[in-house]
């Protein structure tokens, strides 16, 4: 853990939740003529973090072999490509590829979206489970990684015989330059409030630059808070689907992610509340209630149980915000 996280997490636990941000009394002095913004502020509640994970693809395009193909189809060239997998199929570089896309996908559930840039808010209640979970897959990263350089000469050798004719030495990296394609990287920054612009360009300028990050700051947390609706309503409109019973009293086949994804839910709507909406609160009350002593095994075997989570289910489902943007 670097010592920036280390500061953070200890902050977080003496705060009980709630990081001090600096505030422009303490950076810079008042100018009176410059307007206050009206962005609720949500620096005590969450962060911004980014993660970025790199990895070796082992894919290569043949431009011999692609002109062969365009020659040989009469077709023009450059409409078609032909691109080899230099290790065939390799199990420990595939057990990579497929990792990395479980923490991506952990870390898009963790965390609600803030900018085209890569990062995304994370709510302070939120970072001991992500930090946690994080290091985690980083660790896990790590030791595939290790696996598979340990084994990439011989993977080398083996690919003579995958690849045939396409076999070039000249496409392989060698062990160390392998190595350094492999990076997994997590950057946690504070979220900075609105008046806390360290700059002097004039008080005029600063009130311009104040109400523009004033809208993208709103324009940002709506989208954030938009996503938390969104995950809802999808998780409890496909429990509404799979509870269903037919006429004829058939009834659909679910899978036990049906509930947990659900509890999830629970849990996302009450650390994920950065802004403390009271509609958000009262919905997690609610189906923190709805949900409770409920099971994969109960709604299968229980048709009232089935009927009556349904019906408390799709009464959620009516009183949520409209998601059009």
């Amino acid at each position: 853990m670097t010592t920036q996280q280390n500061t953070l997490l200890q902050t977080i636990e003496n705060t009980s939740g709630a990081v001090a941000m600096p505030t422009q009394e303490n950076v810079m002095p008042r100018h009176n003529n410059v307007p206050q913004v009206n962005a609720p502020s949500i620096g005590s509640s969450a962060m911004l973090v980014e993660l970025t994970i790199s990895q070796w693809t082992a894919r290569k395009k043949d431009k011999k072999a692609s002109a062969e193909v365009t020659a040989d189809n009469n077709a023009e060239s450059g409409v078609a490509n032909v691109s080899k997998k230099l290790l065939g199929n390799c199990a420990e570089l595939d057990a990579i590829h497929k990792l990395t896309g479980s923490i991506r996908n952990s870390h898009y559930a963790m965390t609600m979206p803030w900018s085209d840039t890569g990062l995304r808010l994370l709510p302070t209640a939120q970072y001991p489970k992500y930090h946690q979970i994080m290091t985690g897959w980083e660790a896990e990263l790590q030791g595939l990684v290790t696996a598979f350089l340990s084994t990439y000469q011989w993977d080398i050798s083996q690919a003579h015989a995958k690849l045939g004719d396409l076999m070039d030495m000249n496409d392989y990296p060698t062990t160390d330059a392998v190595a350094a394609k492999f990076a997994f990287n997590l950057n946690y920054i504070p979220l900075p409030d609105a008046g806390d612009f360290r700059i002097d360009i004039g008080n005029d300028a600063v009130a311009e630059v104040k109400s523009s990050y004033d809208d993208y700051y709103q324009r940002q947390l709506g989208n954030a808070m938009h996503d938390v609706w969104t995950r809802l309503h999808t998780a409890l409109s496909r429990m509404s689907e799979r509870l269903t019973i037919s006429d004829d009293g058939k009834k659909q086949v679910f899978r036990d992610s049906l509930v947990g994804n659900v509890l999830d839910m629970v849990e996302l709507l009450d650390v994920c509340n950065v802004t403390g909406d009271s509609q958000m609160a009262a919905l997690k009350t609610k189906l923190s209630e709805a949900m409770y002593g409920i099971t994969a095994d109960a709604l299968r075997e229980d048709t009232h149980t089935r009927t009556e989570t349904k019906r408390t289910v799709d009464q959620i489902i009516a009183t949520l915000p409209s998601l059009e943007v």
